[in-house]
């Protein structure tokens, strides 16, 4: 028997749906013998929040409710999965899932009990009006989902839960980091029973749920968690590679917790920026508001030092990782290959891990002999629209090492050096870029009998160089300054 919960979530709740909906799904509950609305939505509205999204179950003819959903109110339709009887349906900016009772069950109380967690095992029938669908009666509970929702408690419905979908090894992490519940012991031996099925997933949907639990406020405590498990060896290997990996007296963990603990500095950073760069609190809170952004930073943060067991060496008793930015990238695009990432987020998460050290060699010359701004306009072109975040994940870096042969002041001092970069960014090298050329290609060819060729772009690229530092100001300025390197070349 459907346990019932004397709970309710309120009885008008479908009414801050467009009363298009509200006749299309009385249209479409019709035609089926049932309809309810059950996970997701279900679990948003006892959190207090009142979702877009509806995921609706009815017995039988998910897909073709969705596709009947659709066509009234001249949506798009989407067959989610054919396999289990889901289909979509996207309206605007609302989307409707429509599932049958999944794996053949003929029951609410028997579909619900072979949902992934008790949390997402809650449900409440929907009684239809001629134009019209409101919510009848209690919250259907038969696992006790409402109990670890006021616990704040994930639970698994049955052992066979991950059999059933792999996927949902790492949706227990997702919940978890999203709606910021605990595990219970029970289900962490059960994924560390089950984790090797996750194989059986494909790469995308893996690469989903990873990040989503990255786009959480705390993303470290899943990942720790992860590997404690030993999931997380099973979906991204190449982190494992860091385990034991001692470092130099700078820092005081091996390399993998070394990139865990910048992954937690790293969400410490964008939750309070100018707690780290004072004086640049509104304009690194406009960089980090795009949270696709935010996550592309949680990537190169925990994925920074990557290529460091490739490469250590111990040279004249030391410690050393020479190369490590590099081989790391290039470990990093081959990660995020095999899950199917976007080009644009490849490139993207791999600059940010090929620059990492940057900011240090610059910071090295910086205190030896002062920096010029040839030096900010190299790393201003070489970092583009991601300057801000690699100075976050320098940051974020040095926040993970603490050990006894760190420098001091190390974090002041590369807050310093972002002031001094801006600066010199926003007074001299982006009025330089953003005004015309003094001088084109076309000039040089005109002016010098330069034949086309690679000379130009390099004569070209060096007087935005002496333009940035003071050398050229004026277009007979730059041409003198052509001349002289032309001149310099054909003496030497």
């Amino acid at each position: 028997m459907v346990s019932h919960s004397r709970e309710t979530i309120g009885t008008d709740w479908l009414q801050g749906y467009p009363p298009e909906i509200r006749r299309g799904l009385a249209a479409m509950g019709r035609r089926c013998p049932a309809l309810f609305a059950a996970g997701g939505t279900v679990r948003d509205l006892l959190a207090g929040q009142r979702p877009r999204d509806l995921d609706l179950t009815v017995p039988a003819g998910g897909i073709s409710c969705a596709h009947f959903l659709a066509e009234f109110l001249e949506g798009a339709f989407v067959p989610l999965d054919e396999a289990e009887d889901v289909g979509r349906v996207v309206w605007g900016d609302y989307t409707i899932d429509v599932a049958a009772f999944r794996e053949g069950t003929a029951s609410i109380e028997e579909d619900l009990g072979r949902r992934d967690f008790t949390v997402n095992a809650l449900a409440v029938a929907l009684a239809i009006a001629p134009r019209d669908v409101h919510p009848s009666g209690p919250l259907l509970d038969p696992t006790g989902g409402l109990a670890d929702f006021a616990a704040r408690r994930l639970r698994a419905t049955s052992e066979r839960i991950f059999a059933a979908d792999p996927l949902r090894l790492l949706r227990a992490y997702r919940f978890a980091a999203t709606l910021d519940f605990s595990r219970d012991e029970y289900l962490d031996n059960l994924i560390r029973r089950d984790r090797k099925l996750i194989g059986r997933t494909a790469a995308e949907r893996i690469a989903s749920e990873l990040k989503l639990i990255m786009g959480a406020a705390r993303p470290h405590l899943q990942v720790a968690a992860m590997a404690a498990s030993g999931l997380l060896w099973e979906v991204l290997p190449e982190l494992e590679e860091g385990v034991g990996v001692a470092q130099p007296a700078s820092h005081h963990l091996d390399v993998f917790h070394h990139n865990l603990a910048a992954l937690e500095a790293m969400a410490a950073i964008q939750q309070e920026p100018v707690r780290f760069f004072p004086g640049h609190g509104p304009g690194l809170g406009a960089f980090l508001e795009p949270a696709a952004r935010r996550v592309r930073l949680g990537w190169a943060a925990l994925f920074h030092d990557l290529g460091k067991p490739a490469v250590r060496e111990i040279r004249e008793g030391r410690i050393t990782f020479y190369g490590h930015d590099r081989a790391g990238a290039e470990r990093f695009a081959a990660v995020a290959d095999r899950l199917r990432w976007s080009r644009e987020e490849a490139r993207r998460v791999g600059r940010l891990i090929e620059l990492h050290m940057w900011p240090f060699h610059l910071l090295n010359a910086r205190r030896k002999t002062g920096i010029t701004p040839k030096a900010c306009l190299r790393l201003v072109k070489a970092a583009g629209d991601e300057l801000p975040g690699l100075f976050l994940l320098a940051m974020a870096d040095s926040l993970a090492g603490a050990g006894e042969g760190k420098p001091p002041e190390m974090e002041r001092d590369l807050a310093a050096l972002y002031d001094q970069v801006d600066e010199v960014y926003r007074s001299r090298i982006k009025p330089v870029l953003e005004q015309p050329r003094l001088l084109t290609g076309h000039d040089l060819q005109t002016l010098f009998a330069l034949p086309p060729g690679p000379l130009i772009g390099r004569l070209l690229r060096e007087l935005v160089q002496a333009q940035v530092a003071g050398e050229a100001t004026t277009r007979d300025e730059a041409a003198r300054w052509v001349e002289a390197r032309l001149r310099g070349r054909a003496q030497s």
